[in-house]
């Protein structure tokens, strides 16, 4: 990576300072929450625990139940917020069966990365800072080749290597704080750029020097819940943080 000066001059103002940026994957590098959501959406609907009672909003429930988590933890959180006591093995029956749902959509038809993330990302590279994805699911590290960025990252945090270190889910902190120690920067000096509630949460409870909310909804409600949680600011697109340097 080039650590030029007029590199440096380029990143956006928001993480001059940092010396590396954490990056959440589904929503933010790659085009994949809202076939994530889909998939939960055909496998809540389809279940007979849920029969009869309010149908999952693939906006408002997906952001607040099942973001940024495993899916045993989400699928858990969903049940119960439906007033639900499901056992294990049902939690893990409606987790497999998503999991299958976005499978074969993402082999059927790949994800794209958002050209936003990917110019940000250039830039940052260009001016030296090291960089990093995590994400809770076990398809990241596939999501990113398909997508033709995993070159772009330095490190990535997945939820295989989650399981293998026994690492917790958002909002806790863990995942953002491995990746930040496989750069090498403490995460005072890093920044954390989510998409979800419990993400922008793990990353304030982190100590990360900046937290970067997206809201791919375009929604007041979504923005100020980002907020609320624990983000610095709020986009739309990254491609905003570089546009509002021109």
């Amino acid at each position: 990576m080039g650590t030029g000066q007029d590199g440096a001059a380029a990143v956006p103002s928001v993480l001059r300072g940092t010396a590396a940026v954490v990056f959440d994957t589904d929503g933010v590098i790659t085009d994949s929450a809202r076939v994530h959501a889909a998939a939960w959406k055909t496998a809540f609907d389809a279940s007979s625990l849920l029969r009869g009672r309010r149908p999952f909003n693939v906006r408002d429930d997906y952001l607040r139940f099942v973001d940024g988590k495993s899916r045993l933890d989400g699928a858990r959180a969903y049940l119960e917020s439906r007033g639900l006591a499901p056992s294990e093995a049902e939690v893990q029956a409606v987790a497999a069966d998503k999991e299958r749902l976005f499978t074969d959509r993402l082999r059927e038809h790949g994800i794209d990365a958002y050209p936003g993330t990917i110019r940000l990302l250039s830039v940052l590279r260009s001016a030296g800072l090291a960089t990093a994805a995590v994400s809770a699911s076990r398809h990241a590290r596939e999501l990113l080749e398909h997508a033709g960025v995993r070159h772009l990252f330095d490190a990535l945090v997945d939820g295989s290597e989650a399981a293998r270190l026994h690492l917790p889910g958002k909002p806790d902190p863990a995942l953002f704080l491995e990746a930040a120690h496989r750069l090498g920067v403490p995460a005072a000096r890093a920044a954390v750029v989510e998409d979800a509630l419990a993400g922008v949460e793990a990353g304030r409870r982190g100590g990360f020097g900046v937290v970067i909310g997206v809201d791919r909804t375009h929604s007041p409600g979504t923005r100020a819940a980002l907020l609320k949680h624990g983000a610095d600011l709020v986009v739309d697109d990254l491609a905003e943080l570089l546009d509002s340097e021109d």
